[in-house]
């Protein structure tokens, strides 16, 4: 399946691109039909395949998996001049990639540092100084929401293309096939076993993997899971899908958990789960992102030994991880913590610290990082 990513929120966007919980005043515009599909397939695998075809992935060869939205041609009156055409194009693509490349230097230390982040789409969040940003933290492992692009567009853009170029990360995306909307990617600098773009049995009544929220990464410390969660702001009928969601994903966890894997969950979860996750919590009661039955799924995991990291480090008011833009909620500091690290017990031997970096910008959501003890 194709490699990309997921999309989230309950403010509706101009751009019919699904927004997070917040001063929620209007329902979200409706969520079509996404992804293009789970690849089930170990990451070297799509790598390979994807080094072959220069218009899927990352021209260059490196790790890089992706939807990429459709081949490389050129109009010939022949097979063979559209088959040469289109190696020419190709090479192009290549050596244009290899000038974009751009390298992070990752310090050696004692402990490993992952973020995940709602980006409230890539290519903007580019022009916003992502890069300085990778450059200044250089995270091990770092898992992208809600990134709104196809691997084709980012090759197309300039500014955005090193994106697809970061050394030394390998990357797997999981691309909505509705354009602009949702998507996730996951960047590796640490060895990956194993990675999946969406789910690898996904639910034949709701075909999950459309919408591109998934990306499951498998290395040898742990299993890394980059989820954007539904978000159920358009409606009954939205809210139950986003339900069924968490329960597909919580099957699933189980079954890791059986195999005696530490699990690692991060992402927009598109739920606040205390009172003291949002700034106005009386006011949002019937609001979705803070309805009774989305948090009742946080308490159930939490009542299965899954652990919300940040809270084990941090139990202060007012640390937020999404706010309005519309309203412009992050001057007055009126937000949601909606972004998680979720652990199992069993891995929690592994965490140093958590911590949110609400002194980023860029996006709507600031990053969410996690530590762990390296081996």
């Amino acid at each position: 399946m194709a490699t990309s990513r997921s999309s989230k929120k309950a403010s509706p966007k101009k751009s019919g691109t699904e927004k997070s919980p917040a001063s929620r005043q209007s329902p979200k515009q409706a969520v079509k039909k996404a992804a293009l599909g789970a690849t089930t397939k170990p990451a070297k695998e799509s790598t390979k395949k994807s080094a072959k075809k220069s218009a899927t992935g990352n021209p260059t060869g490196k790790k890089s998996s992706g939807a990429a939205g459709g081949s490389v041609s050129k109009k010939s009156g022949s097979a063979k001049s559209a088959a040469t055409g289109a190696a020419s194009v190709s090479q192009d693509k290549e050596r244009a990639a290899a000038q974009d490349r751009l390298q992070i230097h990752i310090p050696k230390k004692d402990s490993i540092k992952i973020y995940s982040w709602n980006v409230n789409g890539i290519r903007a969040n580019i022009k916003k100084g992502f890069f300085d940003w990778v450059e200044s933290e250089a995270p091990d492992i770092f898992c992208l929401q809600e990134t709104r692009a196809t691997i084709d567009q980012l090759q197309d853009e300039k500014k955005s293309r090193p994106i697809l170029n970061l050394d030394p990360y390998e990357s797997h995306w999981h691309v909505a096939e509705k354009k602009g909307y949702s998507g996730v990617a996951t960047f590796s600098s640490l060895p990956v076993q194993k990675a999946y773009s969406g789910f690898p049995q996904d639910d034949p009544r709701r075909n999950f993997n459309e919408e591109g929220r998934v990306v499951i990464t498998e290395l040898d410390e742990f299993v890394l899971w980059n989820v954007y969660f539904p978000n159920g702001g358009r409606g009954p009928e939205r809210v139950k899908y986003k339900l069924e969601f968490y329960d597909h994903c919580l099957n699933i966890w189980e079954e890791t958990r059986k195999r005696g894997r530490p699990l690692i969950i991060c992402g927009d979860y598109n739920t606040a789960h205390k009172e003291i996750d949002l700034a106005r919590p009386k006011e949002n009661q019937t609001t979705s992102g803070f309805l009774p039955e989305e948090r009742e799924f946080l308490d159930r995991i939490v009542s299965m030994g899954y652990v919300d990291v940040f809270r084990e480090f941090n139990q202060e008011p007012g640390q937020y991880t999404y706010w309005d833009q519309i309203t412009r909620a992050r001057d007055r500091n009126v937000g949601w913590r909606i972004d998680y690290f979720f652990v199992t017990e069993e891995t929690m031997p592994l965490v140093k610290n958590a911590f949110n970096r609400m002194d980023v910008m860029g996006s709507d959501h600031c990053p969410v990082g996690l530590e762990l003890h390296r081996k």
